[in-house]
C-alpha cells in the first residue's frame, strides 16, 4: 500500500514514488544469493588486504600523511603541492583519481580490483626513476586497517537462501525455478491499462552489456565521456521532436520525479517573473494519484477540478477554477490521452484558458504511446511534459524498473530544467543558457545523484528510436490505438467499454465495465483478473481509474493472434458468468471465485467444487498445450495487503 500511495490519498499523499527500482535490487540480491555470507566475506577481505598493502607501499614512496589511519577500501592522501601532477600522471597511465580538499586524492578499491592495479598505482604516485615497493613483501606484513573493535562478529545472511547456491548451475536453475513462477511477456500479453508493458527488443538491450557503455563511471571527467555526452545530445533531440518541446533533461530516474522536477521548473519561472505568490495547482479528478502528489512535494496548493460523465475536463468546473485562483494560479496537470483512455477534443481550449490565467500547463506523458507521431504536447499548447521511456521508449518497465522519466519542455522554461552542479563544472554536460537578465543559475539543482541520470539504461531508447525511424514509431502509435479499439469493439457486448469519444473510438487503452456483474452473478472484477490466470494471461489493470472495472492496453508488440487470444479468453470467462448468472454454478463457489487454481489443489485426491476440474484447469483446448500454473491459489487481497505472510522460513527462526 505504501507504494502505491499516491493512487490512494492523491492530494493528501506524503509521496509520489510510484515503483521502487526493484530490478537492480533484484541484480544486487542475487549477487548476495550467488556468493552467501563466507563470499562476501572473503570478496571484502580481499578488498581489505588490497587497501592495506597500498597504503603500505605509498607509504615507503613517502606519501604518509592521510587523511585517516583505519580503513576498509578507501584512502585519502595529502599530496599538497603534488595533487594535480599526479592526477594528470594518473590519467595519461589509464587511471582516475579523485582529488578532494584541494590537496587530497582518493583512491578506491573493489572486487575487481588486482595486484596489477595495485602496483599501477604505486607507479603512478612514484613518479619516474624510482623504485617499487615489493608487493609480495608487503603483501606478508602490511598490517591491517580495520580496527579490532569494528571488526564484525555477528550472524548475517542466515537465510537458507544466501547459502545454498553457490555453483553456476545451481544459481541457473534457481533463477529458472523463480522465472517458472512469472506470467511474464515471454508467455503472453500483458494488458496493463496505464502501465504500457510493451516488449524490449534483444537488438535494444544487448548495447546496454557492452564495455564501453556499462563501464564507464558516471563521474568520469568530461573528456572520456564523450560517447554518452553523444548519445544524451541526441536522445534529447529526439524526444523534443516526438514531443514538440524546446528542451530535455534525463536526469529524472523514474516518471514521478520527471513530474517533481517539471512542477519545480514551472515554481522557478514564476518566482524568477516575481511571482512566487502562484503555487496554486489545479488537477482533474481523473488524473494520475502521481499528479496530486508531487505538486504537494513541490510546494503547491492542489485544487481538484470536475470531470464530466464521459470522464473528460469539465470545462466550465475548470474554467471557474481558474477564474477563482486567477491571481495565484500556477498551473494545471492533466494527462493526454486522459487517464480514462480517451482523447479529449477540448484540450487546445483547456490550455488556452489556463494561459489566459498566467498560468503553465502540465501534460503528463504517462500515455505517449498514443501520441508519438501522431500529435506532440508543445505544439497543442503544453508547457511541460515528462516522459516514461519504461513505457513509450522501451527501456525495461517489468519488476519496478529502471526508470527514467526525462522532463520537457518549451523554450522559455529551458533555463529552469534541471541540472547537476558537478557535471557542468567538469564539463561532462554542455551549460543551460542563463535566465534572460539574471546573474545566476536558474536551474532548480540536480533531481539524480548522477550527472546523466539512470544514464546505463539510455542506449536501450538510442536503439530503438533509431531502429524505428519516424515512420516505424508513428506506425507503432497507430497500431497501439488499433489494437485498443479492436479489443473494445470485439468486447462490446460482453463486457462494454466505459468511456470513448463522441464517435465511439478509445485512445491506447480501453475500460471494460465490469460493475454490472455484481447484481447479476456477484462476480467482481478482480474475480475476472483471477481467473484470466487460469487462462494464461496476465490480469488488465484492476479498479484503476474507475473501482470494479479491467483498465487493458495491448501496445503495438502484440500481433492479431494474440489479441484475439486474449479476446477469446475474456468471452469465455464471460460465458461462466453466464453459468453463475443463470444458476448452474453457485454465486460462492465457481470457477471465478476460486480462481486461480494450482496444479496441487487441481491433483488432491478430493475435489469438492461445483463444476470438474478440467473446467478449473482446462478452459480452452489450446491451453493443453501452453499451460501456465499459478504457483499460489487464491489470495485476499485486502488481507495480504494489511499482513505479512510467505512461504520462507519464519522471521522468528531467523531473529
Amino acid at each position: 500500500l505504501q507504494t502505491r500511495e499516491q493512487h490512494i490519498r492523491r492530494e493528501k499523499a506524503t509521496s509520489n514514488i510510484c515503483t521502487a527500482q526493484v530490478l537492480p535490487a533484484v541484480i544486487a540480491s542475487m549477487y548476495a544469493v550467488y556468493h552467501g555470507p563466507e563470499g562476501l566475506k572473503r570478496i571484502a577481505q580481499r578488498t581489505a588486504r588490497l587497501a592495506a598493502i597500498l597504503k603500505a607501499g605509498l607509504t615507503q614512496l613517502g606519501f604518509t600523511h592521510g587523511h585517516h589511519d583505519s580503513a576498509f577500501d578507501t584512502l585519502s592522501l595529502k599530496t599538497g603541492d603534488a595533487t594535480d601532477a599526479i592526477a594528470a600522471r594518473a590519467v595519461q597511465m589509464g587511471a582516475n583519481l579523485r582529488k578532494a580538499w584541494d590537496s587530497y586524492l582518493c583512491i578506491s578499491l573493489d572486487e575487481t580490483s588486482t595486484r596489477a592495479d595495485v602496483e599501477l598505482l604505486w607507479r603512478i604516485f612514484a613518479g619516474a626513476g624510482k623504485q617499487l615497493p615489493d608487493f609480495a613483501a608487503l603483501e606478508r606484513s602490511a598490517p591491517d586497517l580495520i580496527p579490532a573493535e569494528l571488526r564484525r562478529t555477528s550472524a548475517y545472511l542466515t537465510h537458507p537462501v544466501f547459502n545454498t547456491h553457490h555453483n553456476e548451475t545451481a544459481m541457473l536453475r534457481y533463477i529458472r525455478k523463480l522465472s517458472d513462477k512469472d506470467l511474464a511477456l515471454d508467455r503472453s500479453m500483458i494488458p496493463l491499462g496505464s502501465c504500457t508493458m510493451k516488449l524490449n527488443a534483444t537488438s535494444e538491450m544487448i548495447p546496454i552489456t557492452w564495455p564501453e557503455f556499462a563501464n564507464v563511471h558516471p563521474f568520469a571527467p568530461a573528456d572520456q565521456l564523450a560517447g554518452y555526452a553523444e548519445l544524451d545530445h541526441l536522445l534529447r533531440d529526439w524526444l523534443c521532436q516526438a514531443t514538440g518541446y524546446a528542451g530535455v533533461s534525463l536526469q529524472p530516474n523514474a516518471g514521478s520525479q520527471g513530474e517533481y522536477a517539471g512542477l519545480l521548473a514551472i515554481k522557478a519561472w514564476h518566482e524568477a517573473q516575481g511571482h512566487a505568490h502562484r503555487t496554486v495547482c489545479l488537477i482533474p479528478s481523473s488524473a494520475h494519484g502521481t499528479n496530486p502528489a508531487s505538486a504537494q512535494m513541490a510546494g503547491m496548493q492542489v485544487v481538484v477540478t470536475k470531470c464530466d460523465e464521459n470522464g473528460n475536463v469539465d470545462m466550465q468546473d475548470l474554467q471557474a477554477q481558474c477564474e477563482k485562483h486567477s491571481a495565484n494560479l500556477s498551473c494545471v496537470m492533466i494527462t493526454y490521452p486522459s487517464t480514462h483512455g480517451v482523447f479529449e477534443t477540448q484540450v487546445k481550449e483547456l490550455c488556452q484558458i489556463v494561459h489566459s490565467h498566467g498560468g503553465r500547463v502540465y501534460v503528463d506523458g504517462a500515455n505517449m504511446n498514443a501520441l508519438v507521431g501522431v500529435a506532440a504536447p508543445g505544439e497543442f499548447g503544453g508547457d511541460v511534459s515528462h516522459l516514461n521511456l519504461h513505457k513509450t521508449f522501451c527501456i525495461p518497465h517489468g519488476g519496478g524498473g529502471p526508470g527514467v522519466g526525462p522532463v520537457c519542455v518549451v523554450e522559455d522554461l529551458v533555463p529552469f530544467l534541471p541540472g547537476h552542479a558537478t557535471a557542468q563544472a567538469s564539463g561532462s554536460l554542455p551549460p543551460l543558457p542563463l535566465g534572460e537578465g539574471r546573474g545566476e543559475d536558474p536551474r532548480v539543482g540536480a533531481v539524480s545523484a548522477a550527472p546523466l541520470g539512470n544514464a546505463a539504461v539510455l542506449p536501450i531508447s538510442w536503439m530503438y528510436i533509431r531502429m524505428m525511424g519516424a515512420d516505424g514509431l508513428t506506425a507503432a502509435t497507430e497500431a497501439a490505438i488499433l489494437s485498443a479499439n479492436y479489443i473494445s469493439v470485439r468486447l462490446a457486448e460482453h463486457y462494454p467499454t466505459l468511456y470513448a469519444s463522441a464517435n465511439g473510438h478509445v485512445a491506447h487503452e480501453c475500460i471494460l465495465d465490469l460493475r454490472q456483474l455484481k447484481d447479476t452473478s456477484d462476480v467482481m472484477a478482480e474475480d475476472v483478473a483471477k481467473r484470466l490466470i487460469d487462462y494464461g494471461f496476465h490480469a488488465p489493470t484492476l479498479s484503476f481509474p474507475v473501482a470494479n472495472t479491467l483498465m487493458v492496453e495491448p501496445t503495438e508488440s502484440e500481433d492479431l493472434a494474440e489479441l484475439d487470444r486474449f479476446i477469446a479468453a475474456m468471452i469465455a470467462i464471460r460465458e461462466e458468468i453466464r453459468q453463475i448468472e443463470n444458476g448452474t454454478w453457485p454465486q460462492d463457489d465457481n470457477p471465478l471465485k476460486n480462481a486461480p487454481h494450482t496444479a496441487e489443489s487441481l491433483l488432491a485426491a478430493e475435489w469438492k467444487h461445483s463444476y470438474p476440474r478440467e473446467v478449473a484447469a482446462f478452459p480452452i483446448a489450446s491451453l493443453r498445450q501452453t499451460k501456465y500454473w499459478a504457483p499460489v491459489g487464491r489470495v485476499d487481497n485486502v488481507y495480504g495487503d494489511r499482513n505479512l505472510f510467505c512461504s520462507c522460513v519464519p522471521i522468528e527462526d531467523l531473529a
